[in-house]
């Protein structure tokens, strides 16, 4: 009987174990600000920008509200500027990358 149940919630464990170890949308977002972003954003709450010009995306609340993003994203953000490429996110990654930006406010 004990080895029955044992044997129960190791496979209890094992079926949860995925869920628990999945990304955040917070993490994705923070992934794609990391691989995307990063080269000229500070894509933290204290790092300055390694591109001086580039404005940290942690000040980005104080210019446009979050959620007022989502449709440049989708749509494609482009800049005055030739060092800024131009991005089209899915709704996925839009997502992330808000809910990432949230947590810097």
């Amino acid at each position: 009987m004990l080895q029955t149940a044992l044997r129960h919630g190791l496979i209890g464990l094992l079926l949860i174990t995925p869920a628990l170890a999945a990304p955040t949308a917070e993490q994705r977002g923070k992934a794609f600000a990391r691989a995307n972003c990063a080269r000229c954003h500070a894509i933290d709450r204290v790092s300055k920008s390694p591109l001086g010009i580039a404005p940290p995306l942690r000040t980005l609340h104080q210019r446009y509200p979050i959620e007022a993003l989502q449709e440049a994203l989708a749509e494609g953000i482009s800049t005055g500027h030739p060092d800024m490429p131009a991005f089209e996110l899915t709704p996925g990654e839009i997502h992330d990358l808000l809910s990432y930006l949230k947590t810097l406010e």
